[in-house]
């Protein structure tokens, strides 16, 4: 039997597994490779979760099948965190589940209110379980502009009035993965006002509501009025506290998408292991200083990035949250599209990035550069990327630059 099953048909080859095979195949053959394109943290958690996690492991009673939806004290943590990050009251018996990591939650939910055919609405580009979680649930994905405004504003309403079947649900992720655009609290009421009136259900993706660089911190969608009747909200300890591994997020909001999580879940898993839900308590009940310094971390290393690049002649925005730049392909390079020029960039310049392709095709004009190594290592990565610019617009020998052109900044504690 060779015949491939329907749900795997339906998904495409996985993007970022060609540029991670090519990251092996180099690293297996001893070459020193700069790896900025996953957004893996590189930081421990906070040492006082870490002595919590092994304090907790010592009790011999922890150690059997868990809570599906999250121990109560999870629960109740999180419910204060939105209380005092956000002003948003909520139930933890009926208004909150733990989730193992936001990614898990989503593609459970998708699977959970997804009947064969619907139609969903998905910015492109987006983060891959935006689009495939309701792909393999049997929905059909449709397409809107990734940036909070009018043109995604209107990409709904036409969304509405020309989908077939008309469109049950829509997914929001700001700030964004992969372009680090955030949205205001008076766009979320306008996307609120639009799914009251059209009857469609909001998944807003919030990993990175703590990654941010201006004044203005990222709003929730739960705090405009009525977001509870149509809405609810993933997050994490991933990104927040450098907990990526440890596998745990929450979802919040409306009871009727939390209980439909809840049913499908209980059949899943059995939750997280307990000693990482109460080392996960004592994160968000604890001191918050790490938090603050995560995010002094990330934006020293974006700016040491984006005006490192910019001298090296690669404009590159700024980003004004998450843990990424979002960088267009340098017109020299575009007409090789995202893939070929990773592959290149790891190729000549030793350093990995991801394709935009991976997030959508309206992605394929960009790559995603994670902020995941420290200072010293993002000057190296500069370094060959000059190199490589270089070697390519004048010809020269592809090699870096002997001094540094960002100056004698000493690396990151981390």
């Amino acid at each position: 039997m060779t015949e491939e099953f329907h749900r795997i048909r339906r998904l495409p080859p996985y993007v970022f597994a060609e540029v991670n095979k090519a990251k092996a195949a180099a690293r297996a053959a001893g070459e020193d490779i700069i790896d900025l394109g996953m957004g893996n943290p590189d930081s421990p958690p906070p040492q006082h979760v870490i002595e919590k996690l092994r304090e907790t492991i010592g009790n011999p009673r922890v150690h059997g099948y868990s809570v599906s939806r999250g121990i109560p004290g999870l629960r109740k943590a999180q419910a204060a965190y939105y209380q005092r990050r956000f002003g948003v009251d909520l139930d933890p018996e009926s208004e909150i589940i733990a989730t193992l990591g936001s990614k898990e939650g989503l593609a459970n939910l998708a699977s959970a209110i997804t009947s064969p055919g619907d139609t969903i609405l998905v910015p492109n580009p987006s983060y891959p379980i935006h689009q495939f979680g309701f792909i393999i649930a049997g929905a059909s994905v449709r397409s809107i502009p990734a940036e909070p405004g009018e043109a995604m504003l209107e990409a709904l309403h036409r969304a509405v009035r020309h989908s077939v079947p008309k469109p049950t649900a829509l997914i929001i992720n700001f700030p964004s993965n992969p372009t680090a655009m955030q949205a205001t609290e008076e766009f979320y009421k306008e996307i609120v006002a639009f799914a009251r009136r059209e009857n469609v259900w909001i998944l807003s993706d919030l990993a990175y509501a703590e990654i941010y660089f201006g004044d203005t911190p990222p709003p929730s969608i739960l705090a405009v009025p009525g977001a509870k009747d149509i809405a609810v909200e993933f997050t994490s300890m991933s990104k927040t506290y450098s907990m990526a591994g440890w596998r745990i997020g929450f979802a919040a909001g409306n009871k009727h998408l939390i209980q439909a999580l809840t049913r499908i879940k209980s059949y899943l898993d059995y939750g997280a292991f307990t000693p990482v839900q109460v080392a996960a308590v004592a994160a968000l009940n604890g001191p918050q200083d790490y938090v603050d310094d995560m995010r002094a971390l990330y934006k020293d290393r974006r700016d040491v990035l984006i005006s490192g690049l910019h001298a090296a002649g690669w404009h590159v925005p700024t980003p004004e949250s998450s843990m990424f730049a979002w960088a267009p392909i340098p017109e020299k390079f575009a007409h090789l599209g995202s893939m070929e020029f990773s592959k290149m960039l790891l190729k000549e310049a030793k350093v990995a990035v991801a394709p935009g392709i991976g997030f959508g095709e309206h992605g394929d004009g960009f790559v995603r550069i994670g902020l995941v190594e420290n200072t010293q290592r993002l000057r190296q990565a500069i370094r060959s990327i000059k190199a490589f610019m270089n070697h390519h617009n004048a010809g020269t020998p592809a090699s870096a630059a002997s001094s540094d052109p960002l100056g004698s900044k000493p690396h990151d504690k981390h």
